[in-house]
């Protein structure tokens, strides 16, 4: 392996998560010489402890729900409960087959593979494994860890991170998640699946609070349905031990007992002890700052993914580290528009949206200037066959393009590639609505709604 002093690459990455191994997959692509570094597992936080194994978790809740619930189609089936080492087996082969996918494709890109655990030691190298690895220029790409508050401490036991529950042996017959983000909402729900007694404890006003107050508030009636009980906008105060698990109490004084505390209240950057700081690389509280190409403050440093503070979501990690590849490679690039990433919430029913939300089109363009429009999902054929409930709710400046789609449901994450497409491109309504969509199709509710803000609305009232 060429890592030593006399070697000088292209490009020298400190960390393999999405956004290190796309820029490495990316850069070797386009004839850079490019070195990866990496302590644990090529693919990171989204493969190995993220949204890989957490979707197979809610896949695995799926199932079960449809044994629960076949009579409804006319199948009898007998649920006969969760077999925990079971389900883990299965999540761990999906993992492990995307694994070695991935390994085999950094080898056939020829991409300088090193494990190990990587230290900025100047503005072009870095050192691991007691080797200095020299670079014309370094991307930074360390990631995040789960986060928890001031005196809650993560124990690993009854008080747990989403890491921790991604590998428990068995399901918790009761559960608080302090955190109804999307971490929160996703384990609330697949743990709900499983059959375990949850409660979501959240700061703030509403469930997944980022998204357009519509879809929390659809979210919140689902999850009242399903059981899944929460308690909004009083803050988390303290947790402790009791005989059999723990009990969380709040600014309020009100109380919540289970078995377990899952604290899924974000994750935070990955910096502290690697020598970013003593290279003279803008921090903010432990985070990467960069300008709109993913440059930090120093020319030769680069940095992408949880470590600067974007959304923190695999295909961002993802379109960052082509970017700073592309950028280096001489290739002109266009910054990310953030706000036309797709976000997706793949708890029951999904929370999907692209855009902005009425509240923020408000601020932006005027209150005057805003309509809004919601289609319910009763209209939809396919949604009625699958009994999904939920709505597709557009956000369109006044004549305008289309800003906002926000959409709750079941399978909603699979509509969000027209909807990134009907926002990247400023679409107007008129132009949706010429669109034939197939027929019975949830993609086809977007297309009704398009037809409705168009004014010639065919399965829905005026």
């Amino acid at each position: 392996m060429a890592n030593d002093a006399s070697t000088v690459f292209d490009l020298v990455i400190l960390g393999g998560g999405s956004g290190g191994y796309a820029a490495a997959l990316r850069g070797a692509q386009l004839g850079l010489d490019v070195a990866l570094i990496e302590k644990n597992k090529v693919g990171g936080t989204c493969l190995h402890v993220g949204c890989i194994p957490t979707k197979a978790l809610l896949h695995a809740g799926e199932i079960a729900d449809q044994a629960r619930e076949s009579e409804q189609f006319g199948v009898k089936a007998t649920f006969e409960g969760i077999d925990m080492p079971a389900v883990q087996k299965y999540k761990d082969e999906v993992i492990s087959g995307l694994y070695k996918g991935l390994q085999g494709l950094i080898a056939s890109r020829k991409v300088t593979y090193i494990e190990g655990e990587g230290r900025l030691s100047s503005p072009t190298s870095v050192d691991v494994n007691g080797q200095r690895i020299q670079g014309r220029h370094v991307l930074l790409a360390t990631g995040s860890v789960p986060k928890s508050l001031p005196g809650l401490e993560i124990d690993g036991n009854r008080i747990i991170s989403s890491d921790h529950a991604l590998t428990l042996d068995r399901v918790p017959q009761s559960a608080i998640i302090l955190g109804g983000g999307v971490i929160g909402v996703e384990f609330a729900s697949a743990w709900k699946s499983f059959g375990t007694d949850v409660t979501v404890v959240e700061g703030l006003k509403h469930l997944v609070p980022v998204e357009d107050e519509n879809s929390s508030k659809l979210l919140e009636r689902a999850f009242r349905k399903r059981g899944i009980k929460f308690n909004l906008g009083t803050f988390f105060e303290k947790a402790e031990y009791t005989q059999d698990g723990v009990r969380v109490t709040l600014a309020d004084g009100k109380t919540f007992e289970a078995e377990v505390l899952l604290v899924a209240i974000g994750r935070g950057p990955v910096s502290a002890g690697l020598g970013y700081e003593e290279q003279g690389v803008a921090m903010d509280r432990g985070y990467v700052l960069v300008d709109e190409y993913m440059q930090t403050n120093v020319p030769t440093i680069s940095a992408v993914g949880d470590l600067v503070p974007t959304l923190q979501l695999a295909h961002v990690g993802f379109a960052e580290g082509i970017l700073v590849a592309e950028r280096l490679a001489g290739i002109k690039t266009v910054p990310i528009d953030y706000d036309g990433v797709p976000r997706v919430t793949y708890c029951h029913p999904e929370v999907a949206s692209v855009g902005i939300t009425e509240a923020k089109a408000k601020e932006i363009y005027g209150a005057d200037k805003v309509v809004a429009l919601k289609y319910n999902l009763a209209g939809n054929g396919k949604s009625k066959i699958l009994k999904t409930a939920g709505e597709i709710k557009l956000v369109q400046v006044k004549d305008g393009a289309v800003v906002g789609v926000h959409m709750v449901g079941d399978r909603m994450g699979e509509q969000v590639g027209e909807a990134q497409l009907i926002y990247n491109w400023e679409a107007l309504p008129a132009e949706v609505a010429q669109l034939i969509h197939a027929h019975p199709t949830q993609n086809e509710a977007l297309g009704e709604a398009h037809l409705a803000l168009a004014g010639k609305p065919l399965h829905s009232h005026d």
